[in-house]
């Protein structure tokens, strides 16, 4: 199975956002994360910046929505011309609801998790997605680090995808890096958001490289994988 690495904008350079998204385009997604100062205590960017970026690259967008009322929201970053929108389950009020509207709209539905918000609650709603976000750190901003006590958490959630027979991209995003991501592929995850790891380094192409080719060393040994 293909580890896909999402290098994440919050760690570049916000007056060179066009060639940042240059800078990795071997990358299977650009990770774009959205705050409203009011879900979380940031602020960042909004729907004109991701329509912009749509049209400055050919990688496609996943648009990580941490703000409040998603469900007003989030079909604009569709037809912003996101590939894969992603909202909190915390602040959604019709979840199933917006999945499918996102899903209607042309893109890929992706439901996120705070790090205490259980997996277990939305065991039903899993068919009615595409992807599944654990945070391996409290959202809001990049540069934490990991959250090991979400290993278990994510092995839990690829566990329920495989008793239901999906084929639901299990993403983590939070803390992953080099010395992190072989633990995250191991528990399950298999699309990685990485932010400072990759726009930190001198080579940023090179890193998401490196990144896919540790991930997909641990997938292979994984023993969810080898049952999948």
């Amino acid at each position: 199975m293909a580890a896909q690495i999402n290098p994440s904008i919050l760690s570049a350079d916000f007056a060179r956002l066009a060639d940042e998204a240059k800078a990795v385009e071997g990358a299977d997604w650009l990770h774009v994360d959205v705050m409203d100062n009011h879900f979380v205590p940031n602020l960042t960017l909004g729907v004109p910046v991701v329509e912009s970026l749509a049209r400055a690259t050919d990688t496609p967008l996943d648009c990580h929505l941490m703000i409040e009322a998603p469900d007003r929201w989030a079909p604009q970053y569709v037809e912003a011309g996101a590939g894969s929108v992603t909202f909190h389950v915390e602040a959604a009020t019709a979840p199933v609801r917006l999945a499918r509207e996102i899903r209607a709209k042309g893109a890929r539905a992706s439901m996120a998790l705070r790090p205490a918000t259980p997996i277990e609650p939305y065991e039903d709603l899993l068919p009615e997605l595409d992807m599944l976000l654990i945070m391996t750190v409290e959202p809001g901003f990049g540069g934490q680090a990991f959250l090991d006590i979400m290993l278990p958490k994510i092995r839990r959630t690829r566990e329920l995808i495989s008793k239901h027979g999906l084929e639901l991209w299990l993403q983590v995003d939070g803390g992953v890096s080099a010395s992190t991501i072989e633990r995250c592929a191991d528990a399950g995850a298999d699309v990685f958001v990485a932010g400072s790891a990759v726009y930190g380094a001198s080579d940023p192409a090179e890193a998401v490289r490196a990144l896919r080719e540790l991930a997909e060393s641990a997938t292979s040994r994984a023993s969810w994988a080898c049952d999948h």
